[in-house]
């Protein structure tokens, strides 16, 4: 399924994507940049995945065109090596929920506490 819309509200941290039947996910930035598709982050086989800490405050600076079938995002961490087909943008969407509680409880595994956006310690 290919996205009808893609807008980035930087202020609020947000790229929401509309997909056809006015399906609309917003998803902040940190979400995208812990669940980026990157071998940084996932590793290059199972096991291997890196748990993401310190990106409350990351932001997407940019956007890039991938064919027509994925854009690359460009975080203000410089982490630019993710490409988000359609595919795994409507999933991160669909699971956001199960996604996040997943990644917050491996914070807390590791003794990390995360920061409220905007709060530097």
């Amino acid at each position: 399924m290919t996205p009808l819309d893609i807008t980035l509200n930087q202020k609020t941290r947000e790229l929401l994507i509309t997909w056809p039947g006015d399906e609309v996910h917003a998803l902040s930035c940190e979400y995208l940049r812990v669940n980026s598709p990157s071998a940084e982050v996932r590793g290059h086989g199972p096991g291997q995945e890196k748990l993401q800490i310190g990106k409350e405050n990351v932001n997407i600076k940019g956007i890039e065109q991938v064919g027509h079938y994925a854009i690359q995002l460009v975080f203000d961490d410089n982490h630019d090596s993710g490409i988000y087909d359609w595919n795994l943008l409507y999933e991160l969407g669909k699971n956001m929920e199960q996604n996040w509680a997943e990644y917050l409880a491996k914070l807390d595994a590791a003794g990390y506490t995360r920061k409220l956006p905007g709060q530097v310690i």
